[in-house]
């Protein structure tokens, strides 16, 4: 059974870095973690060990692209527990080089994952919470949303939006909690996947020496979903020290 501070939490994006992270972080206090992404060999390691360690887990595919998946992963939460408490919108991707490139189908990868993506999970639970008065969703963005540097314009763009949907359904919903968490460098697999190989391999370096661990920007996602429901945290930008 659920104990009262006990959370239904579905993470997208969770067969890896922050979204796998989370999972750790949120099982071990105790919630009831639903894990979703495409990977899932991955989610079926994952929630092996959660469970091993006592913790309550499961999984299902998820393609955040598509409306229907996301609906399905949500649906199938709420039928199966009745609720869904807080949803974390993870899943991403970060193929970065110059505008000149016109690596277009890298552009509408980042679109499709990084902002419908978002919207998607948004469509998918907003319903479930406000027929319920409540709820958290936490949109993991990033501090792309705050400047935007060479090569990674379409990225930053992507989550620069993430950013003002997260404002906008803050300010739509009264009984809805909204946060969005902006990890800096993170050890993660963003970088293994597309964009330009020079480019690539120049943000690799940079994050060899500066990137924080994926586990620190779980405990920022625990700090804001811990807190009592007439807290709202908001906003929280999750840096290196070393980058100053």
């Amino acid at each position: 059974m659920n104990t009262p501070a006990s959370k239904i939490v579905l993470i997208t994006g969770a067969s890896s870095g922050i979204g796998e992270a989370t999972a750790r972080r949120l099982a071990a206090d105790g919630h009831h973690v639903v894990l979703g992404a495409r990977r899932v060999d991955r989610l079926a390691v994952l929630v092996s060990e959660l469970r091993a360690a006592g913790g309550r887990a499961e999984h299902q595919e998820l393609d955040v692209t598509r409306l229907d998946s996301v609906r399905a992963f949500a649906d199938g939460a709420y039928e199966r527990h009745g609720r869904i408490d807080v949803l974390v919108n993870n899943a991403g991707v970060m193929p970065l080089s110059t505008l000149d490139a016109g690596r277009v189908d890298e552009w509408n990868q980042m679109i499709d994952v990084n902002l419908r993506g978002t919207l998607h999970g948004i469509a998918a639970v907003l319903p479930l919470m406000r027929s319920r008065g409540a709820g958290h969703v936490v949109n993991v963005g990033s501090t792309a949303a705050y400047r935007v540097d060479p090569t990674a314009a379409v990225y930053c763009a992507t989550k620069y939006a993430v950013r003002a949907l997260s404002e906008g359904l803050r300010q739509e919903n009264r009984d809805i909690r909204v946060t969005v968490v902006s990890p800096g460098y993170t050890r993660s697999e963003l970088l293994e996947h597309g964009g330009d190989p020079q480019v690539r391999a120049a943000v690799r370096a940079a994050s060899d020496s500066l990137a924080i661990p994926a586990a620190a920007v779980a405990d920022a996602i625990g700090y804001a979903v811990a807190q009592p429901g007439d807290v709202d945290v908001n906003e929280l930008v999750v840096r290196p020290t070393a980058l100053g």
